[in-house]
């Protein structure tokens, strides 16, 4: 790659995002820059007054097929890649007769837009480029002689270079087609990952990733950690979709903290008024209330001490005596769908407190995927939609559920599919009253969730821990009785968990000699 700069004498343009395009391209124009462009690109260009040579005239050839085919010639892919200090380059190149093309703007066929925004799969066919990709990989590849453009940004800075010195750099140039590669690289995953949902397939022989850089973050989990948010072009309501309207700028923490907090309320979802309260990617406190406010102060009371510094999560819109209690005390985040002036007005008072509103709940069961890396290589899987409703429990034990353990046992089951393994959550009348997260042993979190609720109790000077007459639920089955006992002692008067244990006989006889109700959901919920 030649380290001189570039002088651009012809460009081609080619953009479905057509966002100021003939701004850019008059500044181009203005340089005595030669414009080749395609279809819709020629056309407003053209109707603007600018001199545009159609790709049809460079090719020889007219477009056809619907498009399909215009760019797909010798007469581009020979202009973009041939070496210009290769003497056998320069002379096939002129005996073809092919002109050099110094620069390309092209933006691809809104694929990922399409189908985020319900594409049969006909359209999302159609919005599949071809053209596109095939000559900005060209124009990368040959980057020491072109410089290729994927965004009006790129564009910017390729102009900004000729208007400084009349060339664009090699040091840019190095740049644009390093994230070209990357961009044609994340378009491909976006077909292929849509290809692999809508075929079924569960693991593919090959898999791409991609996302486009939506904020570079001051560091990642710690300091030293280097980290940025990408998005995937996915429509799921959540922290990549959701509008900030004030406070500092998320940190990586927060991202990931706010994201397990939404996706928790999503799983609650939106019949009754419902807050969640994280920390650290586990809830401190979930609570049902009858109005929103009532929610906070029910999932604040469960561990108001590890409360502090958290991410408050709500199924509804954020109103002013709402707002006025979260900020009452430090609070790192607020996600809600929604928030009305007088709210707005509350949370400015808390400059630094991030507000984020979003537009609707996820949905608990809809198919996605989630990756995580290890030494190489990436693990893939589901997301964990697995829904249980009570029609689909099993009573294990001589005594059934009331109907308002029941109501319990669902809502503390679905808190505990967003809880670290080992999970015990301890829940009375639509509140978590305890939660124990992360253990090795399931048994310790049984008595942490328990401790947690005595001191929970001790502040606030309630007369005794909010276990007592409590259900509990527990991610995985229990392997011994001495879990399940544990959480009887705690004041656990039924339980739900997945069964499947060889001993759950044993944890079956337990429960019936110490009068507690218990159902098995046949699902496990780990989360590691």
């Amino acid at each position: 790659m030649t380290d001189a700069s570039l002088r651009v004498r012809r460009a081609l343009i080619s953009v479905s995002d057509k966002t100021g395009l003939v701004e850019r391209a008059r500044r181009l124009a203005a340089r005595g820059i030669e414009i080749i462009s395609t279809g819709g690109s020629a056309r407003v260009l053209t109707e603007a007054g600018l001199d545009v040579r159609d790709v049809s005239d460079l090719t020889g050839f007219p477009e056809m097929m619907d498009g399909r085919v215009k760019t797909l010639h010798p007469a581009v892919h020979g202009g973009l890649l041939f070496r210009r200090d290769l003497e056998t380059h320069v002379a096939d190149a002129g005996g073809q007769g092919i002109e050099p093309i110094d620069l390309v703007y092209i933006n691809l066929y809104p694929f990922e837009a399409a189908i985020a925004g319900g594409a049969d799969f006909e359209t999302a066919i159609e919005n599949i480029d071809i053209g596109g990709p095939a000559m900005l990989r060209a124009a990368a590849k040959n980057a020491g002689f072109v410089a290729v453009c994927t965004d009006g940004a790129d564009l910017d800075a390729a102009l900004g270079d000729l208007e400084a010195t009349g060339g664009v750099s090699a040091g840019l140039r190095r740049r644009l087609a390093a994230k070209t590669f990357a961009r044609t690289a994340a378009y491909d995953s976006a077909i292929s990952a849509w290809y692999a949902r809508e075929l079924e397939l569960d693991a593919p022989e090959w898999a791409g990733f991609g996302g486009a850089l939506k904020q570079k973050l001051r560091y990642g989990e710690n300091p030293h950690q280097s980290a940025g948010f990408y998005t995937t072009g996915d429509s799921r309501p959540g922290v990549a979709t959701a509008r900030q309207v004030q406070g500092k700028e998320l940190s990586y923490n927060n991202i990931n903290d706010t994201d397990a907090a939404y996706e928790l309320i999503g799983e609650i979802g939106a019949e009754k008024p419902a807050v969640a309260v994280i920390k650290h990617a586990n809830p401190c406190g979930v609570a049902l209330g009858e109005d929103l406010l009532d929610a906070y102060r029910k999932a604040l009371a469960c561990d108001p001490t590890s409360a502090f510094g958290g991410i408050v999560a709500l199924n509804g819109p954020l109103n002013a005596p709402l707002a006025e209690a979260i900020t009452s005390i430090f609070t790192e985040v607020v996600i809600a769908p929604g928030a009305d002036e007088a709210a707005l007005d509350v949370f400015a008072r808390k400059k630094t407190l991030r507000l984020l509103l979003t537009e609707g709940l996820p949905d608990p069961a809809a198919a996605g995927r989630v990756v995580r890396s290890v030494a190489g290589g990436l693990l893939v899987q589901s997301r964990d939609n697995g829904c249980i409703s009570d029609s689909q429990l099993e009573t294990v034990t001589k005594r059934a559920p009331s109907k308002a353990e029941l109501e319990d046992l669902l809502f503390a089951w679905r808190v505990a599919k967003h809880v670290k393994s080992n999970t015990i959550v301890y829940a009375r009348d639509g509140a978590t009253a305890g939660i124990g997260a992360g253990q090795m042993s399931r048994i310790d979190s049984a008595r942490i969730a328990a401790l947690k609720a005595e001191d929970a109790a001790e502040a606030a000077g309630w007369p005794e821990p909010k276990t007592r007459g409590c259900v509990a639920a527990s991610d995985a089955f229990f392997p011994f009785p001495d879990g399940l006992l544990q959480a009887a002692s705690a004041g656990a008067s039924a339980v739900i968990q997945p069964g499947g244990s060889i001993r759950d006989k044993e944890v079956i006889a337990a429960a019936d000699e110490a009068g507690l109700a218990m159902v098995f959901t046949g699902m496990r919920h780990f989360r590691h």
